[in-house]
Order: structure tokens, then C-alpha cells, then sequence
């Protein structure tokens, strides 16, 4: 018997359901609680734009991450690799003079070598990806320190600032350049067949393997893309700041991971997935300004990102959990359907 496809209205339901959509709600809840709380400084439309401009870049590196995720590799390097994205390029510009788009092609061949390494040591070396990218983050945030000599590189060329401070219709480039990279990946992950390889390994990395896909190669490429979009990233900061700062890389890795987690709660069904990453980054990034601008210490971001990732890896989790026993479920009633009973119960009657 074919299976049917549920009523036009449950899909609805379901499509507006908490557990498909609980970002989009949170949203709402924190756009009122604050609207009402602070709306003099909430509501003013500079807020607003100021926000979607600085979580631009942290929207990029989140959908780096994805990626790698998306392959079950946790890049916890992918801090550091904006950070030397930032100041290699940087470096390049005002130590070594050279052209704009020679740097910066440059800097993302080294976010893929950093990628390329991280897979190497994973796939190859047989290192868990926690304890490879932890090491390589080590190693990096010290590669920084020795080419910025700790200290900001000034001086970086008009053309490329304006790379990070162009404005178009009132928003800059990074948010546009954002934009592109999500549809991108998007349209990699979701809609060609690397990207059903990708997720396939993710999700089960024996079935993918003997379902023939290779999955040290997918594993390599998926932090290969990941290394590389995190150095686009770090030049993406270095334009907006207008300097190479060796410290900033560290503090992007929190929000990254919290917006991807609580993003695979969104839309997909707890599978990792690239708007529900975005989407995550501005709901994040809302209740942190809106907590900020009513006054809050400093120490919020951190307390309320960290809260966040915790919040989304266990619905994460649930989610996993759910949908497991529902296809367990569907499965029990198939069978009884069938007529034929538990095999492990009618083996059981045999017996007696």
C-alpha cells in the first residue's frame, strides 16, 4: 500500500510548528519583551542596521561551520582560523605590499590548508576531530602571535576597507557577501549530490561508507570548505576594522557553534542547515543587544551565548531522539499492519 501523504493543514501545522520554527517565536518574544522594556534605543532603525552589519561575520563563519558539522566534524579551530585569516591578510596587504585580490586569494588558500590538515589528522591519523581542532588551535593562535608579533597591523589600503564598509541600500558588503555564501553552501548541501554525501556521513558514517561514498574524502572537503570560508571571514573583519587585530578570533567560536546548533533545531528537523544557522545568528545576536542596551554587564554576551549552545544542543538532541522513535513507531505499526507481529515476539510464541 502506497504511503499517503498527511492533509494539507497538518503540514501547515507542522511547517508552524514550535519545534520547527521555536527561533522565529523566541525571535518575537524577545522583540516584544524588549520593545516594551527599552524602545527608545530597541526600536531606533540605527540599532538595527548597526546589528545585521557586525553579525554578518559571524553568520559566514556559522555557515563555514555547518559544513563541517553537517560531516560530523567539530572544527573547534574555527576561531582561530578567522583570526589568522584576519591578520594574515592583513600582513600581506601592509608588510609584503601586495595586491588586494592576491592577498586575499592567498589567505583563503591557507584557511584551506588549514582545512586540508584538520581532515588529514582526522581521517588519517585517526584523531578525534575535538582533539585535532583543539591542537590546531593551539598551534594557530601561535602562528598569529609570531606574524602580527602581538600586535595590530595598521595601515591597511582604501580599496580594501571599503570592502567592509561600502554601503548598499543602507546595509554594508559583508551583509550582501553573507548573503551569497549562505546560498552557496545552501545550494551545495541541499541540492546536489556532494552535499547528499556530506549529510549521508553525518548521518551514519558506516551506512554512507557502505553505501560506497567516500567518506575521508567528504570528511577532508568539508573541512577544507570550513577552513577556507573561515579565512574569508577573517578578511572580512579585518576590512570592517580597518586593522589585523590578533585577538579577536577566540571570541567568534562561541557564537558560531551556538548559532549552528540551535540553527539544526530550525526548518530541518534537527539536521544542520544553513538558513536556520542564519536565522539563529540574528535571533542570538537580538537578545544580546536588547539585554546590552537595557543596561546589563558586560559579561552578557558570553553567559547568553554559552546558555544558548547548551539550550540548542539538547533540543538538538531531542529532536534526534524524536525522530528516531517516531520512525520506530512507524515501523511497529507497518508490521502489525502487515499482520506479522514483533519477529522477536513471534519467535518467542514458537518457542512456548
Amino acid at each position: 500500500m502506497e504511503a499517503s501523504h498527511p492533509p494539507l493543514h497538518r503540514r501547515i501545522l507542522a511547517a508552524l510548528s514550535f519545534r520547527n520554527i521555536s527561533a522565529i517565536y523566541i525571535f518575537v518574544v524577545i522583540f516584544i519583551t524588549f520593545s516594551l522594556w527599552v524602545p527608545d534605543t530597541f526600536l531606533k532603525l540605527d540599532t538595527w542596521k548597526a546589528m545585521i552589519d557586525s553579525q554578518a561575520v559571524t553568520a559566514v563563519l556559522a555557515v563555514g561551520l555547518v559544513i563541517a558539522l553537517s560531516a560530523r566534524a567539530f572544527d573547534l579551530a574555527i576561531g582561530a582560523e578567522l583570526g589568522l585569516g584576519a591578520v594574515l591578510v592583513s600582513w600581506l596587504l601592509v608588510n609584503k605590499g601586495l595586491a588586494i585580490p592576491v592577498a586575499i586569494g592567498l589567505t583563503l588558500l591557507v584557511g584551506a590548508l588549514v582545512g586540508l590538515v584538520n581532515g588529514l589528522l582526522i581521517v588519517r591519523v585517526k584523531i578525534d576531530s575535538f582533539i585535532a581542532t583543539l591542537g590546531m588551535s593551539s598551534v594557530l593562535l601561535a602562528m598569529i602571535a609570531w606574524v602580527s608579533d602581538s600586535q595590530q597591523i595598521l595601515g591597511l589600503p582604501d580599496g580594501f576597507q571599503k570592502l567592509g564598509t561600502t554601503e548598499i541600500l543602507g546595509l554594508t558588503l559583508p551583509v550582501y557577501l553573507m548573503l551569497a555564501v549562505a546560498l552557496v553552501v545552501w545550494y551545495v548541501l541541499e541540492r546536489t549530490p556532494a552535499g547528499r554525501r556530506v549529510y549521508a556521513t553525518g548521518g551514519n558514517i558506516d551506512a554512507a561508507r557502505l553505501a560506497g561514498v567516500r567518506v575521508s574524502l567528504v570528511t577532508v572537503g568539508a573541512l577544507v570548505s570550513c577552513g577556507m570560508i573561515a579565512a574569508f571571514a577573517g578578511c572580512l573583519v579585518s576590512a570592517n576594522l580597518g586593522a589585523g587585530d590578533p585577538t579577536i578570533g577566540p571570541a567568534y567560536l562561541l557564537p558560531a557553534f551556538s548559532s549552528a546548533f540551535l540553527g539544526s533545531t530550525q526548518f530541518r528537523g534537527g539536521r544542520f542547515n544553513v538558513w536556520g544557522t542564519v536565522v539563529a545568528v540574528y535571533v542570538l545576536a537580538t537578545g544580546v543587544k536588547g539585554l546590552q542596551l537595557a543596561g546589563a554587564p558586560v559579561w552578557i554576551p558570553d553567559l547568553f551565548n554559552g546558555a544558548a549552545l547548551l539550550l540548542a544542543v539538547g533540543l538538538a538532541k531531542y529532536e534526534a531522539t524524536a525522530s528516531r522513535a517516531g520512525a520506530v513507531a512507524r515501523l511497529l505499526r507497518l508490521d502489525r499492519g502487515r499482520g506479522g507481529g514483533m519477529p522477536g515476539a513471534t519467535a518467542a510464541g514458537s518457542a512456548r
